[in-house]
């Protein structure tokens, strides 16, 4: 019974440790609707003001434009246009206070008729997170 109490506790540990690749999750239904793309990651013993510029920083080495940081809200909103088509991808990012550490949030959103491989999705927003610290 103690090993079943400590194998669940220890359970629950990972789930709150999972990295970015393995939380990273697409909804909508490719061509027909627009597709979301959203990952996080939490960072122990972090301040989200800190955090935030990294995460800025990042965005902008990933090749986002139009670049906005709140800081009330402790978040990134960017964008980017790689069609020459107009239609624009959104990104935003967040950085909340979670007791001693910092959780970080980014959704990565494309329109409907638009592709791209989760892989290079998944990749480029890990990186953003990855920069928190």
């Amino acid at each position: 019974m103690v090993m079943t109490a400590a194998l669940l506790l220890s359970g629950a540990g990972l789930a709150e440790a999972a990295s970015c690749e393995a939380n990273f999750k697409v909804s909508g239904v490719p061509m027909m609707t627009a597709l979301s793309y959203k990952t996080w990651q939490e960072f122990p013993k972090a301040k989200s003001a800190a955090v935030l510029k990294n995460l800025a920083q990042a965005v902008a080495a990933e090749g986002f434009s139009g670049i906005k940081v709140n800081k009330e809200l402790s978040s990134v909103d960017a964008f980017q246009e790689t069609t020459g088509s107009g239609r624009i991808q959104t990104l935003r990012v967040v950085a909340r206070q979670k007791g001693a550490g910092v959780r970080v949030d980014a959704v990565f959103d494309i329109q409907a008729g638009q592709l791209t491989t989760k892989e290079v999705v998944r990749t480029g927003l890990c990186n953003i997170i990855g920069s928190a610290l």
